[in-house]
């Protein structure tokens, strides 16, 4: 798989100077740009899909080849979607709009939580509550609740129960953040939803599309693209490259928040 790599890698910048004699400056250094975007994203393994059985058929416009039994993205495609997914992400913060980051598989739970937490915004790093966008009041109860028993407990004020009862109580606690701690940012329904894996989220998704918010998503070769509206064809099993993804994410979105102090 290294030595794929360092061939793709070879081969997009063999292609670039071919291409470089026939341009003008300013085009040679657009496509330098998005050659060093391909050598990036080939670092962390975007390119590595499923085998072809798996595949969506949605995905295939985005598929280079095969490897080893493993379907391998085209990352110049891949560096075009992201743009687009990045240039939405950038309008959004400059709106101070908010954008809800979801993604609760073992690969990118904690990329997930560090992402949004970064930027200060709400995310869902663990299993999606049904309900979570299109029933949004009666969660948002539920963390106001999370919220009250926490500042109680601060305070001492849970010392008036027994000890059996702090310890049901202390048990809700935990329940309730296992679940909510990461949304409590999330005062409203945000204005976007980024998803690590369309089809393992597909509640996300579906709920963000009943409430007419935009998703973003990096989906891999099993994902049906055409369900969102910022697909980002790539490795969404991989640790390094979704944390690639959800870094780009976060800068744009904090890029476009630095133009509303402009």
């Amino acid at each position: 798989m290294r030595a794929f790599k360092n061939n793709f890698q070879l081969h997009s910048l063999h292609l670039s100077a071919k291409l470089s004699k026939h341009m003008t400056t300013n085009e040679t250094t657009a496509n330098t740009t998005t050659d060093a975007q391909i050598e990036a994203m080939a670092a962390v393994g975007a390119q590595f899909g499923f085998v072809k059985s798996r595949r969506h058929p949605s995905a295939e416009p985005f598929i280079f080849g095969i490897k080893n039994k493993i379907e391998i993205f085209d990352l110049e495609k891949t560096g075009g979607a992201l743009a687009k997914a990045v240039d939405f992400v950038k309008t959004l913060g400059s709106k101070n709009g908010m954008i809800l980051f979801v993604g609760g598989k073992n690969e990118a739970s904690q990329a997930v939580a560090a992402a949004a937490g970064s930027i200060g915004q709400p995310f869902v790093s663990g299993r999606f509550i049904g309900g979570t966008l299109t029933n949004f009041p009666e969660i948002r109860k539920r963390v106001e609740k999370m919220e009250d028993l926490l500042a109680q407990k601060e305070k001492g004020e849970l010392s008036k129960y027994t000890k059996k009862e702090r310890l049901l109580i202390d048990r809700e606690i935990e329940k309730l953040k296992t679940f909510f701690s990461g949304i409590t940012p999330m005062k409203r329904a945000p204005q976007a939803v980024f998803v690590v894996d369309a089809k393992r989220e597909v509640t996300a998704v579906r709920e963000a599309h009943r409430i007419g918010v935009p998703v973003i998503a990096l989906c891999g070769t099993d994902n049906n693209l055409a369900d969102v509206d910022f697909p980002i064809p790539a490795n969404d099993s991989s640790k390094a490259s979704i944390e690639f993804f959800l870094k780009k994410i976060a800068e744009a979105f904090e890029a476009g928040k630095k133009e509303i102090v402009k």
